[in-house]
């Protein structure tokens, strides 16, 4: 379990979700090695099943959307790896490393064009989910690690 004081408050930080389907397929070595290999530093890790009332407000702007349904319980169906990455513009950084959001669409070389699937409209597989912003990177993590529960302003409120 991470603690507050790990996490370097001079550095960015962000949400990475291996997904149930990367999980499943045996991917996270390979997805951490390659955050890793970047040069950014884990501060977290966890494996947990998500049960909805957390994909509900980790998905809140999506939840009256038609597909949420089918998101929620394609990232119910198992165990799923979350992890506080930290580093200089990582969630830059790793937005651009996962790739596009559609498997099919995404470059070769990122963790979705390498490892995503794409299925049909109701079973895209896109291995892993990363905060688009300092503000959703915030939020995410305090839902997802709450004992490290920091601010805006990336100082530790414990």
């Amino acid at each position: 379990m991470p603690t507050p004081d790990l996490l370097d408050p001079r550095k960015e930080h962000t949400l990475v979700l291996i997904k149930p389907d990367g999980f499943r397929r045996g991917l996270t070595g390979e997805i951490l090695r390659r955050i890793e290999q970047k040069g950014y530093v884990l501060k977290g890790l966890k494996i947990k099943k998500a049960p909805l009332a957390l994909l509900e407000e980790h998905y809140e702007e999506h939840i009256e959307r038609h597909y949420f349904p089918a998101l929620a319980e394609y990232m119910m169906e198992g165990p799923l790896v979350a992890i506080v990455a930290e580093g200089d513009r990582v969630i830059e950084g790793l937005r651009i490393m996962a790739g596009a959001t559609n498997p099919t669409l995404a470059n070769p070389g990122t963790i979705r064009g390498d490892l995503g699937r794409d299925w049909g409209p109701d079973a895209v597989q896109n291995v892993v989910h990363t905060s688009d912003s300092p503000t959703s990177a915030i939020r995410e993590i305090s839902l997802w690690f709450p004992e490290l529960a920091y601010d805006e302003s990336g100082e530790s409120a414990l």
